[in-house]
């Protein structure tokens, strides 16, 4: 239980600093070594870890149990597949990766080598996400009826112009719901259940230069029979915190980050005033405007899960293919904007 958990990163980006300084945090963990095409000299140099020459390099290394992928997003299954195969558990950034069927090539390296296969979703491991998940479960909304998700962010011109892969669906997999609004749309579905089908309308209306959609609205309707909506978007200025609701026709949740905005049930509890007068989670949440504007504590606390996973013999809090949901709901949103038509979920 003691054992240290050595950690390589596959890819040196603005995300990789995040899961550096989180590994630093955590006693038991230990950042060894990374390789990325880019600007990994310098990351190295910063973290006191040693540049790997390859891919394969790296992950011949004996002295690495697991590896966290933070390469653009239509990048991380060749990497962890890769990685998978050698034997190292994997901690993929969000999304998993951009396509169903991806994930699912990833799903079955990790089966196939008896790895771990883990994915960020950092805004789970929140206070108030979590007060909401028990409520969920022990029934106190009834008849869930209204379950709907908002993120209206911003991103500059800026943003997109920085990398030549932002901004497509080669590498993006798509804009603000894929890149931005899935941390949402995951909390979402991991309440309310994911939808059985969507309708939905993209489009690009505050950016130059991008393929994907900058602005997007889908209705949604769940197996229960609840309906919903998601709104995602980065242009609009100046942004503000993603919002989850979840309606029922005993109860309604209304959560802002990880702060907990609304908090009302039929059948009163005594903690229910302590959690309206709390208000505040963790220190989850941010970049609204900025993406690199965000805590470290709930990467911090992803992998901390993901050691005692390793060191326990167990599944970590958030698999693989639990997060193969936000983008299978997200796959048909573009599918029914595409096509103007109702799309069922994979």
């Amino acid at each position: 239980m003691s054992k240290t958990v050595r950690f390589a990163l596959i890819g040196t980006g603005n995300i990789s600093g995040i899961h550096a300084e989180a590994i630093r945090e955590i006693p038991g963990a230990e950042l060894v070594a990374a390789y990325s095409l880019a600007g990994m000299d310098a990351f190295c140099q910063k973290w006191a870890c040693q540049p790997a020459a390859s891919l394969d390099a790296l992950l011949a290394r004996t002295d690495i149990d697991a590896v966290c992928i933070t390469t653009p997003s239509g990048l991380h299954g060749e990497s962890a597949i890769a990685a998978l195969n050698a034997g190292k558990h994997v901690l993929c950034e969000k999304p998993i990766e951009i396509t169903v069927e991806k994930i699912d090539a990833m799903l079955a390296a990790a089966n196939k080598s008896g790895t771990i296969l883990a994915a960020v979703f950092q805004s789970r491991f929140g206070e108030g996400a979590q007060t909401v998940k028990r409520a969920v479960e022990a029934g106190r909304f009834g008849r869930l009826t209204m379950c709907s998700a908002y993120i209206k962010w911003w991103r500059t011109q800026a943003y997109y112009d920085s990398g030549a892969w932002r901004g497509t669906w080669e590498i993006d997999g798509g804009g603000a719901l894929m890149n931005q609004g899935v941390h949402a749309i995951d909390l979402l579905t991991w309440f309310a259940g994911v939808p059985s089908e969507v309708k939905a309308n993209i489009a690009t209306l505050a950016h130059d230069r991008i393929a994907v959609e900058d602005t997007a609205v889908a209705a949604l309707k769940f197996p229960s029979g609840a309906l919903g909506v998601i709104e995602g978007a980065t242009s609009t200025y100046p942004g503000w915190n993603k919002r989850v609701e979840i309606s029922g026709d005993k109860g309604s949740v209304v959560l802002e980050d990880d702060n907990i905005k609304f908090w009302q049930f039929e059948q009163e509890l005594p903690e229910d005033e302590q959690i309206r007068n709390g208000g505040g989670g963790a220190n989850i949440g941010g970049g609204v405007a900025n993406p690199l504007a965000i805590s470290t504590e709930g990467h911090r606390r992803q992998i901390e899960d993901l050691c005692n996973a390793i060191r326990e013999n167990r599944q970590p809090a958030i698999g693989g293919r639990d997060a193969r949901n936000a983008v299978a709901v997200i796959r048909a949103i573009y599918q029914s904007a595409q096509t103007g038509q109702t799309v069922t979920v994979s």
